[in-house]
């Protein structure tokens, strides 16, 4: 069995379901359900017997204790995070406890239980930790893109605790023998993203005739990597990956955030056209958000060179499959789209038009 952080969430969902499609080996599903944590994206296999989840906070850590202690896992696969940079310039004292605070509690859990397993088990075991581009800060439209060496500089509250609990899990690597794994990816998209992140958001305001924010001028760049094969990625690398390595994860693909929104009112315009003009008519540029980082890009040589992992799908391809995924699955939009959500974007987007 492998134990899975934040395994109601966008990624960590997407990974579960990949998994127990593949494999016949089981997940202890670790998930404390905050506003982006959905169970209504696991209904697939909430009944199977291969998936076992506990509504358990990784800062808790008698309850990490425990869960070690009763499934006993070969690994852990760490995406639990709160991971948006406005939600962490508005609040980042959550970020700061589960980031930080809840890495921590989750490694002194992991150590505790490794520490204790017969010598075959100790070399077997793997802590792989999911964190992000951000941590390296921001680039130039000419600097070269981020490699495993990048020095880290973090922009945002969001940044700055994942950089936090990356150096834990290479302190507890180099100081305790931990089997660590960092990965480090860029932007994800696709299938099961809780809608205030841009591509969903714009999928989602585009079709209920909203407007289409965008912060500044738009040129902001990201690199974007397709949901599935991240998943991918974190497979290898839980697999072959070297203990106490870091991975980048990245999808070869470099867009400003108005090319992004402009394909995805192409995409639209094709498949639900509007009665009069084009869903480009809806796009509103608003106040751009402080410390705003111009550009992430990510250099994913090493991965493809040491476990021969490269993405499958293009940035045409994926966005395609995920316009198409948000079209079809309105019922899950609906369900996630109310409560928090609304009064978050409100909040965050209202004031600054």
């Amino acid at each position: 069995m492998i134990l899975v952080t934040g395994g109601a969430g966008f990624i960590g969902a997407n990974f579960v379901l990949d998994w127990l499609r593949g494999c016949d080996e089981p997940i202890l599903n670790v998930d404390k359900l905050t506003y982006a944590g959905n169970l209504r994206t696991l209904e697939p296999v909430l009944h199977d017997p291969k998936h076992v989840f506990a509504r358990v906070d990784i800062c808790d850590a008698a309850a990490l204790d425990a869960l070690f202690a009763e499934h006993r896992p070969r690994a852990v696969v760490h995406f639990a995070a709160e991971s948006h940079v406005d939600r962490s310039i508005h609040g980042p004292a959550d970020f700061v406890q589960t980031n930080v605070v809840g890495t921590f509690t989750l490694l002194e859990a992991a150590r505790a239980y490794w520490s204790k397993l017969d010598a075959g088990e100790r070399a077997a075991f793997r802590f792989l930790h999911v964190s992000t581009d951000e941590v390296f800060g921001s680039l130039s439209a000419t600097d070269p893109q981020f490699s495993e060496t990048t020095p880290y500089a973090p922009n945002s509250p969001y940044s700055a605790t994942k950089a936090g609990s990356d150096h834990l899990v290479r302190a507890y690597h180099h100081t305790y023998g931990l089997p660590t794994l960092t990965t480090n990816c860029s932007n994800n998209y696709g299938p099961y993203q809780f809608p205030e992140k841009l591509i969903p958001l714009v999928i989602a305001n585009a079709i209920a005739g909203k407007s289409l924010p965008v912060y500044g001028d738009g040129q902001n760049v990201r690199d974007w990597l397709y949901v599935g094969d991240h998943c991918a990625a974190i497979r290898e690398v839980l697999g072959c990956g070297e203990p106490g390595e870091t991975y980048n994860i990245g999808g070869w693909n470099e867009k400003t955030n108005i090319e992004v929104v402009h394909t995805i009112c192409d995409l639209l315009d094709a498949a639900r056209p509007k009665a009069n003009g084009s869903y480009r008519d809806q796009i509103t540029f608003v106040k751009d958000r402080p410390g705003h980082d111009r550009r992430y890009a990510i250099d994913a040589r090493k991965l493809e060179g040491k476990l021969g992992w490269k993405p499958a799908e293009t940035f045409e391809t994926g966005l395609a499959k995920t316009v198409r995924w948000y079209l079809e699955n309105q019922a899950w939009v609906g369900e996630v789209a109310s409560g928090d959500y609304r009064k978050w974007v409100e909040t965050n987007y209202t004031e600054r038009g």
